[in-house]
C-alpha cells in the first residue's frame, strides 16, 4: 500500500490533508501496521530508528521543536526525514513550521494533517494498516456462522454447498458468504472470513442450480447474514464411495492450513437423503465443547476402556447346567 491509497481511502474518514512532499506519495510504501513516534530522532538520536513505519507528530514534538532557534529546528526535521520514513502525520490539527515543508519536499517524504487526537489516531491507524496489509486468500465455498462458529464448507462442484449454505440460514443461522470466501489472517492464529463481492450490494447472494440467484438479505432479513466471522472449522463436502476412510469416533482431530494457521476440518460424506445441515449443526456444537474443554469422544473412549479393563464378574442369572 502506497502512502497515496491510504491518502484515498481514509481522507475523508480522518480529515487527511498533504502539506508537503507530494512528491513521495505514489511511491512511498507502507509496509507495516507499527507506528512510531520519532522524539529520540528529533532530539538526535537515530541509532535505533524505525524508518519504515509511519511517523506520528503531536504536540509534544511540536511544542519540542518550538524551544529551538528556527536553525536548530530545520536540522532536526532535517536529521529525521533523511531517514526516509514513507509519511510523517501530524495530529490535532496542529501547523508544522516551514522547516518541515521545506525538508519534506527535498527528501520526498509526504507530510499529512489530520484534526483527530493523537492516541486515538495511533489505534484506528494501526487497526487499518493491519486490515489493509493482513495475508489474504480466496476459498471456494461458503461460510455460516452455525450457533456462533464460523463453518467454511467445502467440497467439489455441484456437491451441494450452496444448497446447505441455504438450509442453514432457513434454520436460522448467518450467512458471511456464498461461492468465493475472502481469507485474511489477523493477528496470531487467527483467519477471519468475508464475502468476496465486491460491493455490499452483491454480497450475500447464493446460487442455486436450477433455481438461480436468491438474495437472502431480501428473503430473510438483516439477521440472517453478517459482513465478518472467524473460520474455525472446515467442513469437506465428498462424494461417498465404499472403502473409503471416514472419521468413526472423532478422537483424533485432523488439521488443515489455512494461510498458515491451523484449522480443524471435518469430511463429511455426502449421499441422497442425507440431512447435511443437521450434521452442520452438530458439528458446530461439537466444536463449542471442545472450546470449553470436554471432548466427548474422549470420555466415550475412556469410559469404554474402563468398562473393558474390569475383572469379569459371574452373571447371578446363568444357571449351570450341572446344578
Amino acid at each position: 500500500m502506497t502512502v497515496a491509497d491510504l491518502l484515498a481511502e481514509k481522507r475523508e474518514e480522518w480529515g487527511l490533508k498533504v502539506t508537503a512532499g507530494e512528491q513521495g506519495l505514489a511511491t512511498n510504501n507502507v509496509t507495516t501496521g507499527d507506528i512510531n513516534r520519532p522524539g529520540m530522532a528529533l532530539a538526535g538520536y537515530t541509532g535505533v530508528f524505525l524508518s519504515e513505519r509511519i511517523q506520528i507528530v503531536g504536540s509534544t514534538e511540536l511544542s519540542y521543536l518550538g524551544t529551538m532557534a528556527a536553525a536548530e529546528q530545520r536540522e532536526a526535521v532535517h536529521r529525521l526525514l533523511a531517514l526516509h520514513p514513507p509519511c510523517v502525520i501530524v495530529t490535532k490539527g496542529l501547523n508544522p513550521s516551514a522547516a518541515w515543508r521545506t525538508e519534506a519536499d527535498e527528501f520526498r517524504v509526504p507530510v499529512l494533517l489530520t484534526p483527530m487526537d493523537t492516541t486515538p489516531f495511533i489505534h484506528a491507524l494501526s487497526a487499518f494498516i493491519d486490515y489493509r496489509l493482513a495475508p489474504k486468500d480466496f476459498v471456494n465455498g461458503e461460510l455460516v456462522d452455525v450457533f456462533g462458529v464460523g463453518l467454511l464448507i467445502t467440497g467439489d462442484s455441484g456437491i451441494g454447498k450452496s444448497e446447505c449454505a441455504l438450509d442453514l440460514v432457513d434454520r436460522g443461522h448467518r450467512l458471511i458468504a456464498d461461492d468465493l470466501v475472502k481469507v485474511l489472517r489477523r493477528g496470531a492464529g487467527i483467519v477471519m472470513g468475508y464475502s468476496a463481492a465486491r460491493t455490499p450490494e452483491l454480497a450475500h447472494h447464493i446460487e442455486i442450480r436450477g433455481v438461480g440467484i436468491v438474495d437472502v438479505y431480501s428473503l430473510y432479513g438483516v439477521r440472517a447474514i453478517r459482513i465478518q466471522k472467524r473460520v474455525e472449522v472446515e467442513v469437506k463436502l465428498v462424494h461417498w464411495k465404499p472403502g473409503m476412510d471416514y472419521e468413526r469416533t472423532g478422537i483424533e482431530e485432523r488439521l488443515t492450513g489455512i494461510l498458515g494457521v491451523r484449522v480443524p476440518r471435518v469430511t463429511i460424506p455426502v449421499i441422497p437423503g442425507k440431512n447435511l445441515a443437521l450434521v452442520l449443526e452438530v458439528i458446530a456444537k461439537n466444536h463449542i465443547l471442545k472450546v470449553f474443554g470436554y471432548q466427548p469422544a474422549k470420555v466415550f473412549d475412556d469410559a469404554l476402556t474402563s468398562v473393558m479393563s474390569r475383572s469379569p464378574r459371574i452373571d447371578p442369572f446363568i444357571i449351570d447346567d450341572q446344578e
